[in-house]
């Protein structure tokens, strides 16, 4: 009995999700990741209905996998602490059918990881290309051995090899003029009940309770691109240390662990589409395919709706035919058409959430004081049911694709 085989680049949630989506197809899977071993440390991750809708349909019950909070109130907040916007996660769990969760990233993928056969995953493999020549893609890896297969996912991330590689031409990413930091920090005894962000002028600061008493942090600011600290935890300080409480007793905390848990990230996103989101038999997805500013939280949330939507249109990984050495349909081959299904599928939803992060961003992000305090008046002005309902077609718009009529390119 032949078994189609998919082998992924990089082991990340949309990297692991998609192998769990495709493993349960049928699909015997190989997750190369040039890490030299999972994540231990690391930031949180923020999972809208829409993802967690994804996830459903793969069985994954991200909150039980990976412990989950879910924040009384979500919301924005001026620097002296003063509410812009605010609404009870309990109405978005009644108009969405679940609450948005939190969940610390390590966790999450430890648990995607788990649900895979255990000679799935290689860490210490860096893949360097895909020989695709001859229509059978053959995945080379810096560590060797060269891998035949039938599917390559590249989710090898933002700075994506397989992405530069496949299309030249494009123009690659945008900065779009923020660096952000993001740690975790142990505070069971703050009790924040809400998850919120703050605004400032050009400067940002988030702050997401997680179910184990941690808390995820993050903070952007308006700077050149490349612009470093020697002291995170002093920068800051420096730039949030008199915004409302509890953010300074936060960043207290921040000094108790070791720097090197501050991560620290240029921001970046794709500056245009891509012409398509496959390539004979390779899909692209997550960052690699869209990469979007944070400010939306949906980078991760369109990585999992790519994994999950991908391996529903593949054909089963069992292909019923011991002597099997291609895919074939009454309509022709049936991977490259599926991919493209998938292009058609994907490609708009994930570019008009990429422009739209840009767009957010860009407000959050404003310096003129008094483009900014014009900024607080309006969002403050804006009642919270109209706001949320700008969200419905970001959180009710997952949705399984039926049979698509697309001509494989």
């Amino acid at each position: 009995m032949h078994r189609r085989h998919a082998v992924v680049a990089g082991a990340g949630i949309g990297g692991l999700t998609a192998a769990l989506a495709l493993h349960r197809r049928g699909w015997r899977v190989t997750v190369c990741e040039r890490a030299p071993e999972p994540p231990t440390t690391g930031a949180g991750i923020g999972l809208a209905p829409n993802a967690l809708r994804a996830l459903d349909t793969i069985g994954v019950d991200a909150a039980r996998a990976a412990g989950s909070a879910v924040p009384a109130t979500m919301g924005v907040r001026r620097s002296d602490g003063r509410w812009l916007t605010r609404a009870e996660t309990s109405y978005m769990a009644a108009r969405y059918g679940t609450p948005p969760i939190a969940v610390p990233r390590p966790a999450f993928t430890a648990a995607l990881a788990a649900a895979l056969p255990p000679d799935a995953l290689r860490y210490g493999t860096t893949v360097t290309g895909v020989d695709d020549a001859t229509g059978r893609p053959t995945v080379r890896t810096a560590e060797g051995p060269d891998l035949p297969a039938d599917l390559v996912v590249a989710a090898d991330g933002i700075h994506s090899p397989l992405r530069r590689t496949h299309f030249p031409d494009h123009p690659g990413l945008h900065y779009i003029g923020e660096t952000a930091w993001r740690t975790l920090v142990d505070a069971p005894d703050l009790r924040i009940p809400s998850m919120s962000e703050t605004w400032g002028r050009g400067e940002r600061f988030g702050v997401t309770p997680l179910a184990d008493g941690r808390y995820y942090l993050y903070a952007t600011a308006v700077v050149p691109a490349g612009t470093r600290s020697a002291d995170p935890r002093a920068e800051l300080s420096r730039r949030f240390g008199s915004w409302h409480d509890p953010i300074p007793a936060l960043l207290d905390r921040v000094g108790r662990f070791d720097p090197a848990d501050v991560l620290q990230n240029d921001l970046y996103d794709l500056a245009a589409p891509l012409p398509r989101l496959h390539h004979g038999r390779i899909a692209w997805l997550g960052d690699a395919a869209h990469a979007m500013a944070p400010n939306l939280g949906q980078g991760g949330c369109q990585a999992i709706e790519d994994a999950v939507i991908l391996a529903h249109l593949l054909p089963a990984g069992d292909t019923g035919d011991s002597t099997a050495s291609r895919d074939s349909t009454a309509s022709g081959d049936a991977v490259p058409a599926a991919l493209a299904a998938y292009t058609a599928a994907r490609r708009d939803r994930t570019d008009a959430v990429r422009l739209r992060a840009r767009r957010v961003g860009r407000l959050g992000a404003l310096r003129n004081p008094l483009a900014a305090t014009a900024r607080d008046l309006a969002v403050r002005a804006t009642p919270t049911r109209l706001a949320l309902r700008g969200m419905d077609d970001l959180f009710n718009g997952f949705r399984l694709p039926g049979p698509m009529r697309v001509t494989p390119r």
